[in-house]
């Protein structure tokens, strides 16, 4: 993701969401990137018993 944001110079908002958005998009076709993001955070998608 940081890569291509890093030199992106947009002039309004509509690059940068177009941008993010296919980022992103990219990102949902590779679970493991999720799995190692919420790895690292210490984050997970279970809830906590209350």
């Amino acid at each position: 993701m940081k890569n291509g944001l890093g030199n992106l110079s947009a002039d309004t908002v509509d690059p940068l969401a177009a941008t993010v958005k296919s980022r992103l998009k990219r990102i949902q076709y590779r679970p493991e990137l999720v799995e190692g993001f919420l790895t690292q955070t210490g984050l997970t998608l279970e809830p906590e018993p209350p």
